[in-house]
């Protein structure tokens, strides 16, 4: 009974076919807190500049040029 049950323990401890899965999560997982950190970060600049490139071109716009 106790070679079974180390036999088992063996076999679980080497047993490597979920890992791809829950390496590629984590991977994901540390992409999308990047990006939610970096949008953060950058959102009032990034919305600043398109509200800069939407009165410019109002202003071309009105003008005529």
């Amino acid at each position: 009974m106790e070679d079974s049950m180390r036999a088992m323990v063996n076999r679980l401890v080497k047993d490597e076919s979920g890992q791809d899965l829950i390496e590629y999560a984590l991977l994901a997982a540390f992409v999308a807190l990047g990006s939610v950190a970096a949008l953060t970060v950058l959102g009032p600049a990034i919305k600043t500049l398109f509200e800069s490139v939407v009165t410019k071109l109002n202003t071309a716009a009105a003008t005529g040029t």
